[in-house]
């Protein structure tokens, strides 16, 4: 907790100086009554004494006066609040060796429905884009709130050609570098790479993490794919070859460790919701400041209001 008006807490000295003023008063008092009685005689002058009833309704008016004094200083807390300009970019590969059928019902198939269940996972307010590669990196789909716009441009996606995944990672830290939050500035952003994680063309992967840590862009890779898989490439007689697709796992956990991401394997890639999980501080939300002076304020005028029933219960007086 933090105060926005610091300079209101030194107003709390008031509370010892007001217990040492009681004290003295109470010695007064009692030095008073000696006076007026002999001890011994004290007992039938005055039979009934309130004892610690007496200081009771002081100390919750004490307890008043500092919560008062704490509300004056303007009392403030750290929440998380949603950030409704939050943006994700989901990475999808579809090059050739997406059509192999080791990840039922194909490695493309997978990693369409783990891009559909991030999308059912991902809040309303958060934005997600898609970027669709395979020697060549695309942005099918600027950041928006309409999933229904990625869902078709996911179902559109066709295997070919070969895997350019250090482009892909380059046109999505573009277009999110340019998203803007609520305040003017750079919003909170995460990459979500689909592949099977065997880049073949362009730039290396792992660079393009060097760059996503720079700006604060985790990406979260989830490989689909095993050592098993194979594609069927024509021969140019009209035959065809079996070609073994094997993925690069290892990349990809690269390319997530190196910029602050997490990796998943196809095994995991059910439980992708797991992602936002991971982005949720992070993306989901921001820390903010809330005064909470109401709150103080109301627990001063209840502390005096107790004071004074207790009071007035048990001497019939506020004070």
């Amino acid at each position: 907790m933090s105060f926005a008006e610091p300079l209101f807490l030194l107003a709390l000295v008031l509370v010892p100086l007001g217990a040492v003023a009681y004290l003295r008063h109470e010695r007064t008092r009692r030095a008073a009554a000696a006076a007026f009685a002999a001890p011994a005689l004290q007992a039938s002058v005055a039979p009934r004494r309130p004892g610690w009833r007496r200081h009771v309704p002081l100390v919750v008016y004490a307890l008043a006066l500092t919560v008062l004094v704490l509300a004056l200083a303007k009392p403030q807390t750290t929440v998380a609040v949603p950030v409704e300009r939050a943006s994700i970019m989901l990475t999808t590969d579809y090059s050739g060796s997406m059509q192999a059928t080791d990840v039922s019902p194909s490695r493309l198939q997978a990693a369409r429905d783990a891009a559909n269940r991030f999308l059912s996972e991902v809040p309303s307010g958060v934005r997600v884009g898609l970027v669709a590669f395979n020697q060549a990196a695309r942005l099918a789909e600027s950041p928006t709130t309409d999933r229904a716009a990625v869902r078709s441009a996911i179902s559109a996606l066709q295997p070919s050609g070969g895997t350019a995944t250090g482009e892909a990672l380059a046109v999505s830290l573009a277009v999110l570098a340019r998203q803007t939050g609520a305040d003017g500035g750079r919003a909170p952003s995460a990459i979500v790479l689909l592949s099977d994680g065997a880049s073949v063309r362009g730039r290396k992967p792992q660079e393009l993490a060097s760059r996503a840590k720079d700006l604060k862009i985790p990406i979260y890779t989830v490989t689909l794919g095993t050592a098993a898989g194979t594609i069927q490439v024509p021969r140019p007689n009209g035959t065809m070859r079996t070609v073994a697709v094997p993925p690069d796992p290892d990349e990809s956990r690269e390319v997530a460790e190196i910029s602050g991401g997490r990796a998943f394997t196809a095994d995991t890639a059910k439980n992708l919701g797991t992602v936002y999980e991971q982005l949720g501080s992070r993306i989901g939300y921001r820390d903010e400041q809330r005064e909470i002076t109401a709150a103080f304020t109301g627990g001063a005028l209840a502390l005096l209001a107790g004071g004074a029933l207790l009071s007035l219960h048990w001497f019939r007086r506020l004070v």
